[in-house]
């Protein structure tokens, strides 16, 4: 029986947010009223000349060199030929034979391996306008008519195209994930996919196991999230090995994937690169990269969503704890890195990032760039539970009032009335009567049932509305015992 091998490429397409678009000035801007944002160059009309955008070229010279790539020594732009009613033009500009960036990879871990893979290209162009199919689903088979939103068309548009090292739909889900992280802390893009500004098309394929030829490759659209990539996937690489093993023949076509059916439907044959009959567009001239440049440009990058969880690791956080805290907010991460500054045991003021901190955030519906919790904050409250000023599950009770606005942890416990008992004498009558109101458990401990130390710990803990020091009250009620 022959085992198969799925053979996995992604092309990612990164909307820049550019104030303007790539080779006009008009506004780059999510949710404007349709056909707002356009002009004679972006809509294609007689006459009207493309200007290349500097900032965008920056930024696609700043992906390059995140994803390892050679920064090519001249670039030229190329016009793709097809006719297409989102394409004003009937030509995208676009780049063909010499791309701006190549050669790179980019490393991903999936459970607990390295694996690296390689990115053939990256290269600039601009974006179609967007079609709007109305009808039931908003698909175009059933659509009754269709409307036509040029304010994306000419939007700065990078296309990452991997090369085929991917082996599992599960892989394929991790270098979108950590392609995404890459470009969101780049700062070029908002890299959202509910808004199209991040989209990914997956070229699949599955030959024998050890052959050294590829399958037929079949490329796969319209996965707007990550688990659609990687449920698309799968199901593209099961749907391939029955067409084979029942002696079918693949063909090379373009797929669309139906996340409510969970299946792909084919939408047309592939077309290869001679279909689009490229030729350099006379209207933009050559780009000239200049090492000097270059490395101006690379002296401008941020520590890297891959840098930053090997720091953390390093430090001593664990590997899954590092990635959680290395994938969240900016604000989250500062946070973080203040509070350790400030004294913090960093294992914990990560833990209280990750849960309580954030799951505070989802329960409020609150955006992690108005927080009113500072790293010196955190640090001051984990030092309270340090000390025995505060119990753990007082300190979530603080690190609410903290987070309304309430003031300082210090402040907040006081006001709360979440100070920790730890005085003795205080606690003494509570404890008496805890011990007075359950003889059986004291019988128990007598007869050798320590455990039940734990439950009369509790009885004190409710009387004092969860502020005695526990491990005093642990102390005081097995010397009582004791006598």
């Amino acid at each position: 029986m022959t085992t198969w091998e799925p053979v996995i490429g992604i092309e990612v397409h990164v909307e820049l947010t550019t104030s303007s678009k790539m080779f006009c000035g008009c506004a780059v801007a999510f949710g404007a009223e349709p056909n707002t944002l356009v002009c004679p160059v972006c809509l294609g009309l007689p006459g009207a000349l493309p200007v290349t955008n500097r900032r965008a070229i920056e930024w696609i010279t700043a992906i390059g060199l995140s994803l390892n790539c050679e920064i090519s020594e001249h670039s030229v732009f190329h016009r793709k030929n097809y006719f297409y009613a989102d394409l004003p033009k009937n030509y995208q500009i676009s780049q063909f034979d010499l791309p701006v960036c190549v050669d790179g990879h980019l490393d991903i871990v999936v459970e607990g391996t390295v694996r690296r893979v390689g990115i053939e290209r990256a290269h600039m162009e601009e974006d179609t306008g967007k079609s709007i199919h109305v009808g039931t689903g908003g698909r175009i088979h059933a659509a009754s008519s269709t409307l036509l939103d040029f304010n994306r068309s000419g939007v700065p548009l990078v296309e990452i195209v991997s090369r085929p090292d991917m082996r599992s739909a599960r892989e394929a889900r991790v270098y979108a994930q950590e392609l995404r992280s890459l470009v969101a802390e780049l700062g070029v893009s908002d890299a959202r996919l509910e808004e199209g500004s991040i989209r990914f098309d997956a070229n699949v394929s599955v030959r024998p196991e050890g052959a050294g030829e590829l399958g037929t490759k079949v490329e796969v659209k319209n996965m707007n999230s990550f688990r659609s990539l990687e449920r698309a996937v799968a199901h593209e690489i099961e749907r391939q090995v029955e067409v084979l093993e029942s002696g079918g023949a693949l063909v090379q076509e373009t797929r669309h994937w139906d996340e409510e059916a969970g299946v792909t439907h084919s939408l047309r044959t592939k077309e290869g690169s001679s279909d689009y009959r490229y030729f350099a567009e006379p209207d933009l001239v050559p780009m000239v990269f200049e090492p000097e440049w270059v490395e101006e440009i690379r002296s401008t990058l941020p520590e890297l969503p891959a840098q930053r969880r090997a720091r953390y690791v390093e430090s001593g956080l664990d590997a899954d704890l590092a990635g959680i805290l290395s994938d969240s907010a900016l604000e989250l991460r500062l946070i973080y890195e203040e509070a350790v500054s400030a004294g913090a045991p960093l294992k914990a003021a990560a833990n209280w990032l990750t849960g309580e901190v954030m799951g505070w955030l989802r329960r409020t519906a609150t955006d992690s760039s108005v927080i009113a919790l500072t790293g010196g904050q955190l640090a001051e409250l984990l030092g309270m539970i340090e000390e025995g000023t505060v119990s753990s599950s007082a300190a979530k009770d603080v690190l609410d009032g903290v987070l309304a606005g309430e003031g300082s942890p210090r402040e907040v416990a006081a006001g709360r009335d979440l100070v920790q008992i730890s005085d003795v004498s205080a606690l003494e009558s509570a404890v008496e009567e805890a011990l007075a109101a359950n003889p059986d458990a004291v019988a128990s401990f007598r007869s050798g049932e320590t455990k039940v130390v734990g439950f009369l710990v509790g009885q004190v803990m409710r009387a004092t509305e969860g502020r005695a020091d526990p491990k005093l009250v642990s102390e005081m009620i097995t010397s009582r015992l004791g006598e």
